[in-house]
């Protein structure tokens, strides 16, 4: 336990790790020291968003938004700083000290939410189990026609919802509130009064975050004539179904090894594809498919080799290229998605290469994944895997099953322009020219006409270029950057000179700039409590937590001190002096400057002006001797 709440902060920042938090809202790829990627604080185009994992900070290039993990999670969240670092400490395990214990309401009721519905998780499923429940037979008949045996039962904890109206509100309302109930989508509000149940003669597939914490329900009709024939929870204070997949926390590891992922529709979809081995596969919870949800996929798998497996009606296909959409959205400006298969190359020799790989799994059987693998069986599925093609080839090939539908030059000319599109995604002209020789074969037409409409496309779809207004501190006055480079050099990491050598260097030089004093002298208290760079970091923006300003300037300094990791002792301290050497310079000219201004200001007519003038004259010459000796 923390004995103070500096320590609980302490505590916390040592267990997070800043790439792992930014990448739950940002998709980063690796270059060099640092990750990039496209900045959520603003619209941007190209990765401008810069993670550096060695000093646990990020910063925007482009609109200036810098900070620390804690600082990313306050900004993206829209939290407060005592609200994050409890909310963290809940997650770590770690005790508040109890002098700055507060009363969060919003935490116990999401406690309280949680453990709510984990005993309904568990009463329905004990009903299905046990033959509870007068429908429990009608229920186990079901599952085990979709080869679902009690194994499978278990391992998703499937129940069933009784067709009485209170049967989980009564067992429930002995420990919860009517609010908690309902604020956790477990029961309603009754027209004539009181609460029932919100599920009701209805499978029950209980729904777990990532972490494994149970906190929505998908639920099956069991009866013809029962609508909706699927009922989910709505969102809640613990349950997002835009940030959540169904499956994921039994698919997490699975996809880490097969570096892979599937996206399927449903929830039985999943359940037995994972059911026979195909554990790498999650769905979305009654929903579209989201540009959070491609995010959290893309934590799991480092080559984002994303496999979309929806039903082949036209629903299916629309569903497809609308899911490839948001992929594709997401991984804007990190690189270009895979368009061509390189089958001659080595497995993995180029993965880098590419900011993700959509693949399309279309049995010929016109199933679903489901129904496919309980019919069909897994190791025809896993093979129509292997042989998936790339999204582009998918989207190319069935356009051109419908050719045959297109006769006069019109009818051509109107279908043809449904693949310009396509073919002018693909940014390797060599490539392209291959598909549009190939599809011009097909098609029996010119290929230079089909090249002139992909020019004419492209043209007319040049991205337009935002102007987005930098808000960085600004340093356009030479002194404060050499001040500033002065301050950077406590913030070089491996420095080959310790914190007490470079004060003593530094000496007692004066600050200009407020915030460079407030900063200065804040490192001056925290040198002798720090180790390393990392710490001394952590520890200033614990500092400024109240002070934006001082803030924002620290993730500046850090860039600025990259350019002198790698200098041995002496060429570090010729840096500090030259720079200190440079500052003494710069206020040199700036005070003679403000002399001479005073000089030329005086009025003639006062009698006082001769003496002032003569007084000005010598501080001027004695500003000039001094400079010109440094």
């Amino acid at each position: 336990m923390a004995g103070t709440w500096d320590e609980l902060i302490q505590q916390i920042k040592e267990r997070l790790d800043i790439v792992d938090v930014v990448s739950e809202q940002v998709v980063l790829k690796r270059k060099g020291n640092s990750y990039w990627g496209l900045c959520p604080f603003h619209k941007d185009k190209h990765p401008s968003f810069a993670v550096t994992p060695s000093m646990g900070i990020y910063k925007c290039f482009s609109c200036g938004e810098a900070g620390d993990a804690i600082k990313f999670i306050m900004k993206t969240k829209n939290m407060e700083f005592r609200d994050v670092i409890e909310e963290l400490a809940d997650k770590f395990g770690l005790e508040v000290p109890k002098s700055h214990k507060g009363t969060s309401s919003a935490k116990e009721l999401k406690e309280q939410m949680l453990k709510a519905t984990e005993l309904a998780a568990e009463f329905y499923h004990d009903l299905l189990l046990r033959n509870k429940s007068e429908n429990s037979e009608m229920a186990l008949n079901y599952l085990t026609k979709r080869g679902i045996g009690t194994d499978i039962i278990k391992k998703f904890h499937l129940g069933v919802a009784p067709k009485s109206y209170t049967t989980l509100y009564d067992e429930l309302r002995k420990d919860y509130s009517n609010d908690v109930l309902e604020k956790a989508g477990l029961v309603l509000k009754s027209e004539k009064g009181g609460y029932i149940d919100r599920f009701r003669g209805r499978i029950i597939i209980p729904i777990q975050n990532e972490n494994g914490q149970f906190v929505a329900f998908g639920a099956r009709s069991l009866e013809k004539d029962q609508t909706p024939k699927y009922l989910n929870s709505s969102d809640s204070l613990i349950y997002n179904k835009s940030r959540l997949l169904y499956g994921l926390y039994t698919a997490k590891e699975a996809i880490k090894q097969e570096d892979s992922v599937i996206l399927m529709e449903g929830y039985f979809d999943v359940i037995s594809s994972q059911a026979h081995g195909i554990e790498n596969c999650v769905a979305s919870c009654g929903t579209s498919l989201t540009p959070d949800h491609v995010k959290l996929l893309s934590r799991y798998t480092k080559s984002r080799r994303i496999y979309l497996s929806f039903d082949t009606d036209s629903a299916g296909q629309k569903a497809t290229t609308r899911g490839a959409s948001v992929i594709k959205e997401v991984f804007a400006g990190l690189g270009n998605i895979k368009q061509f298969d390189e089958s001659y190359m080595p497995t993995g020799s180029n993965s880098e290469r590419y900011a993700c790989e959509i693949r399309v799994i279309s049995p010929p059987e016109g199933k679903d994944p489901d129904e496919f693998v309980r019919s069909v069986g897994a190791d025809a599925y896993k093979m129509y895997m292997q042989n998936a093609p790339l999204f582009i080839d998918f989207q190319i090939e069935s356009i051109l099953k419908e050719k045959d539908k297109y006769k006069t030059p019109q009818e051509k000319a109107q279908y043809i322009s449904t693949i310009i599109p396509v073919l002018a995604e693909i940014k390797n002209k060599i490539i392209q020219a291959e598909y549009t020789e190939m599809i011009a074969q097909v098609l029996d037409i010119d290929p230079s006409a089909i090249k002139t409409e992909i020019k004419s496309f492209e043209r007319a779809n040049i991205p337009k270029v935002e102007r987005i207004v930098k808000n960085v501190t600004k340093s356009n006055s030479i002194l404060e950057k050499a001040q500033k480079n002065l301050l950077s050099v406590f913030l070089v990491i491996d420095s080959p000179l310790s914190f007490t050598q470079i004060n003593e260097m530094i000496g007692d030089m004066e600050f200009d700039n407020e915030i460079l004093i407030i900063v200065k002298s804040t490192i001056d208290k925290l040198i002798f409590t720090v180790n390393n760079v990392k710490e001394l970091i952590e520890h200033l923006y614990t500092e400024f937590i109240e002070n934006p300003e001082a803030q924002a300037i620290l993730p500046e300094l850090a860039s600025m001190a990259e350019a002198y990791r790698g200098l041995d002792a002496q060429d570090f301290g010729n840096i500090i002096k030259e720079t200190i050497a440079k500052i003494n310079k710069c206020k040199h000219v700036e005070e003679t400057e403000h002399i001479k201004k005073m000089y030329k200001g005086i009025d003639d007519n006062d009698p006082e002006a001769l003496k002032i003038q003569i007084q000005l004259r010598d501080k001027i010459k004695k500003k000039i001797q001094k400079s010109e000796m440094n």
